[in-house]
């Protein structure tokens, strides 16, 4: 099967800080793919080199086979990537129809197609009923639905998500969860970063674990189960089973 994402010796260092250090990961096409990590970790950082938004230290990149070093290459894979950032970054004073169409055209899809598929989305979110209200006034749970529907707007054959699940509440977070999956269905490759660990088990077939920048594990989910649960896994992937509790004076025995 085909890598969508590829990367070797990916490295990106702040001042004395080395944020993601020598990373070499391989997604396969198709894959619903779970990247997790503690805080601080490196994974935002990550995904904001994989997206072109931050220019790696060192290191290389493939995204959907091309290779992101090569701006004309790179302007052609952004085309058909769809990204949920971590700080959503909407407009405040748009509408959310007018949100999505201003999106659709910096893809630059046909006018009536951005009309089709904006109906559709607000439709499938939730949202045709405030598609005329200003998104500043949106809801917490609102605003990562209207996010995560320009994500989708230009049909993605890779979807970054960075943490979409914060926040939300369970209704919203079950659309966003039914979304995803018939993303996948239809061949699209998701990436996706979340502290919620039940809902990667449910939601991912692949799981990379990141610590101090460094990629310390990755499997297919079939077989994190054969060894347990996935946050077992995770604990001794990044040292947890380590650390010490500690003790409150005032909660002891």
């Amino acid at each position: 099967m085909s890598l969508v994402i590829e990367t070797t010796g990916l490295t990106r260092v702040f001042g004395n800080v080395r944020a993601v250090d020598g990373l070499n990961l391989r997604v396969e096409a198709g894959k619903f793919f779970g990247f997790l990590g503690p805080n601080g970790a490196g994974k935002s950082t990550t995904i904001k080199m994989l997206t072109g938004l931050l220019a790696p230290s060192s290191g290389t990149m493939r995204i959907l086979g091309e290779d992101l070093a090569n701006e004309d290459r790179a302007r052609e894979v952004r085309r058909r990537v769809g990204v949920v950032p971590e700080a959503l970054g909407l407009f405040d004073n748009l509408t959310g129809r007018e949100y999505l169409t201003f999106i659709g055209r910096m893809y630059l899809l046909p006018v009536a197609t951005v009309r089709e598929r904006c109906d559709e989305l607000l439709t499938m979110m939730g949202l045709e009923n405030e598609e005329k209200k200003l998104t500043l006034e949106y809801s917490h749970g609102m605003k990562k639905k209207l996010a995560l529907a320009a994500a989708l707007l230009p049909g993605p054959d890779l979807l970054f998500l960075d943490e979409p699940f914060e926040g939300v509440d369970a209704v919203s977070s079950r659309v966003l969860r039914d979304v995803l999956r018939r993303c996948v269905k239809r061949g699209a490759t998701v990436f996706l970063t979340s502290h919620v660990l039940e809902i990667v088990e449910k939601l991912c077939s692949d799981v990379g674990i990141i610590a101090n920048g460094r990629l310390v594990y990755q499997a297919a989910m079939d077989e994190v189960r054969l060894n347990g649960s996935l946050e077992e896994r995770f604990i001794a992937a990044v040292g947890g089973e380590q650390a010490e509790t500690g003790q409150l004076s005032w909660l002891a025995d």
